[in-house]
């Protein structure tokens, strides 16, 4: 089977840190290096709305569609909460003593995940007037990114520039596994299937650990020509982004390059996929929609 992806949308801007992708209206929401936060229609191809966040980097931000939420994380150490409708300011809590490079979203539980420059991740309760639920220490560097199990969402995995990722499970205070073999930082996790996490790094090679083992299975030394900043999974396909500018499209079975792909944006910074195989890639001068 071949990968193909049809644009459907270009949406020019400052630089992307974070896409999201609703999962019922056609909108995307861009998180921008100049502090705002944009809402794109996909469909119509029309700005919906821009909020201003603050004067530095956000470098995340989710829907959370049950609560009819978006939420922020941003390098004042804050998380925001609006209306996804009204747009109007709801909550803000100070999360973090640094920037806060990712968040997700528990899909079950009342929970925002936060990872930070501050080398902790935390849990976040909304339904309890956001308190801290409990906190993850064991990193010596920056936390990029964390992904939860998509057939177990008790267990988070997070990349940090300490050139480890760690194994977590809600309610558990010591990490489960430390994932070694990187030679540089590491940027960006996901799962693939219920026994595969891959890994993404500045040593520009992309790993594939087993979950059960802990150890790593297959490494695509020189995987790109820069940073490896984003790992994605769809329908049998990993995408992977870097700061080379390039999306490159592997066969998850394989580990096969079956395509590369060049927007002439910059530097890629994210990439979301949704259940309709629709998917958002973050660049240096804006976003584009995907049709896969």
């Amino acid at each position: 089977m071949d990968f193909e992806a049809v644009s459907k949308f270009v949406a020019h801007s400052e630089r992307v840190k974070c896409v999201d992708i609703h999962p019922e209206y056609p909108w995307i929401l861009t998180s921008l290096h100049s502090g705002v936060v944009q809402i794109w229609n996909y469909e119509t191809k029309t700005l919906i709305k821009a909020i201003e966040i603050c004067e530095k980097s956000v470098r995340s931000s989710k829907f959370i569609p049950r609560k009819n939420w978006i939420c922020t994380a941003s390098d004042d150490g804050l998380i925001r909460i609006f209306d996804v409708e009204s747009f109007d300011f709801l909550h803000v809590f100070e999360a973090h003593s640094d920037f806060i490079r990712s968040i997700i979203i528990h899909p079950t539980l009342p929970y925002i995940i936060s990872a930070s420059d501050d080398k902790t991740i935390k849990v976040w309760d909304w339904d309890n007037e956001f308190r801290l639920e409990q906190q993850f220490d064991g990193h010596e560097h920056y936390i990029m990114q964390i992904a939860l199990n998509p057939n177990d969402s008790s267990i988070l995995v997070s990349a940090s520039l300490d050139k480890t990722l760690k194994i977590w499970k809600l309610g558990e205070e010591k990490e489960i596994a430390t994932l070694n073999g990187h030679q540089k930082g590491v940027n960006c996790v996901a799962f693939i299937g219920d026994y595969t996490i891959i890994s993404g790094s500045d040593d520009n090679s992309i790993r594939f650990w087993n979950y059960q083992t802990k150890q790593c299975t297959d490494c695509l030394e020189g995987a790109h020509q820069n940073n490896i900043t984003f790992l994605a999974t769809v329908k049998g396909w990993i995408i992977s982004g870097s700061e080379d500018n390039f999306l490159k499209i592997w066969n998850a079975k394989s580990h096969r390059l079956g395509k590369e792909l060049n927007y002439e944006m910059g530097r890629v910074w994210g990439i979301c996929i949704n259940d309709s195989d629709v998917f958002s890639v973050g660049f240096d001068s804006g976003a584009v929609v995907l049709k896969i």
